[in-house]
C-alpha cells in the first residue's frame, strides 16, 4: 500500500516474445522460454520487496499478455484490476501518460513495449538513470518510480524518484 499523495507505478516492458513463427501476426507473438522465466524473476523480485500492484494496465498482445500471467504467478495473492488496452500496443510515450492518467489505484503496473516505453521510462524520473541498459530497456526490464501526488490525472514526466530498475538475470542466456 502506497500512502496517501503518493502514487507508485511499475513500468515494464514485455518479456522476451518468440519468433519461431515467421506468418504469425506480431501480436500474436507468445513468449519464448527465456521470456516466461524472465517473467516469472520479476514476480520474484516484485513479492521480495512487497510490490504487488494493485492495478494492471496491460497491451493486449499475447507477449504482454503472458508477461503479466507470468509475474502473478509468483507474486500475486490478491488479483488486481487488469485492463489490456487496445492503445498500449506498441504505443507512444503521449499514449502511455495518458493511459497512465486513467488509473485508479495507488500502486500500478503498466505492461507495454519498445520503443514507447523506453522513452516514457526515461522521461518520469526527476533525475536521469544511468544503468547502461536503461535507455534500451531491454525485455523486461521494469522501473519503479513513485510520484509525489494525489492522483494519477496529475502525473507528469520529470516529477518521479526512482526506486529500482530491475533486469531478469536470466537475459542474455
Amino acid at each position: 500500500m502506497t500512502p496517501l499523495g503518493h502514487r507508485r507505478l511499475i513500468l515494464t516492458r514485455h518479456a522476451k516474445s518468440s519468433w519461431d513463427d515467421p506468418l504469425m501476426a506480431d501480436a500474436d507473438r507468445p513468449l519464448n522460454a527465456r521470456g516466461r522465466v524472465a517473467a516469472h524473476e520479476l514476480g520474484d523480485f516484485l513479492a521480495s520487496r512487497g510490490l504487488e500492484p494493485e492495478e494492471v494496465l496491460c497491451s493486449p498482445a499475447a507477449r504482454t499478455r503472458e508477461t503479466w500471467e507470468g509475474v502473478a504467478s509468483a507474486v500475486i495473492e490478491t488479483r488486481p484490476e487488469v485492463r489490456y488496452i487496445d492503445s498500449l500496443y506498441h504505443a507512444t510515450p503521449e499514449t502511455l501518460l495518458d493511459v497512465l492518467k486513467t488509473a485508479t489505484a495507488p500502486t500500478v503496473m503498466l505492461i507495454a513495449h519498445n520503443p514507447g516505453i523506453a522513452e516514457f521510462a526515461a522521461s518520469l524520473p526527476s533525475r536521469p538513470n544511468y544503468d547502461p541498459d536503461f535507455r534500451k530497456y531491454p525485455t523486461c526490464a521494469t522501473l519503479i518510480v513513485d510520484f509525489q501526488i494525489d492522483d494519477w490525472a496529475q502525473v507528469a514526466p520529470g516529477q518521479g524518484s526512482t526506486l529500482d530498475f530491475f533486469l531478469p538475470a536470466s537475459r542474455g542466456k
